[in-house]
């Protein structure tokens, strides 16, 4: 017998390990400015292009770790990058080519949040 085939058709949610739901929620909000859709009990969910994401404290010790690294678009990462600064932001590093394409070049800075979390914008820009 044959396994039946598996099609997944990308991501819906990503879960983010916090330490202050409540503190997380405002630098997703206020701060990135991602829209909010709502919250439960110790858990707050965002729309972040059509991706939920999802702020929650770890339940148990194996999984109150880091989140992985999320990649923010960023259609100006110059101007994204300025802004987070004058709100006050953890910036890492400034905005630098890490690839050159044959029609873009793919930029990025990470930052991090509130919760220790590192966090990216990344912007294709084409190519002149």
């Amino acid at each position: 017998m044959t396994a039946p085939a598996v099609r997944l058709d990308g991501l819906m949610q990503i879960a983010i390990n916090v330490k202050d739901v409540d503190r997380a929620t405002a630098f997703y909000r206020d701060t990135l400015g991602l829209r909010f859709l709502f919250s439960a009990p110790g858990l707050a969910f965002f729309d972040a292009g059509g991706v939920r994401l999802m702020l929650v404290k770890a339940e148990r010790p194996e999984l109150d770790h880091p989140s992985s690294i999320l990649y923010f678009r960023a259609a100006d990462i110059e101007e994204a990058h300025r802004g987070l600064a004058g709100r006050g932001v953890v910036l890492l590093t400034k905005p630098h080519v890490v690839h050159r394409a044959e029609a873009y070049d793919l930029w990025l800075a990470e930052f991090r949040d509130t919760e220790e979390n590192l966090l990216a914008l990344m912007s294709e820009v084409p190519r002149s």
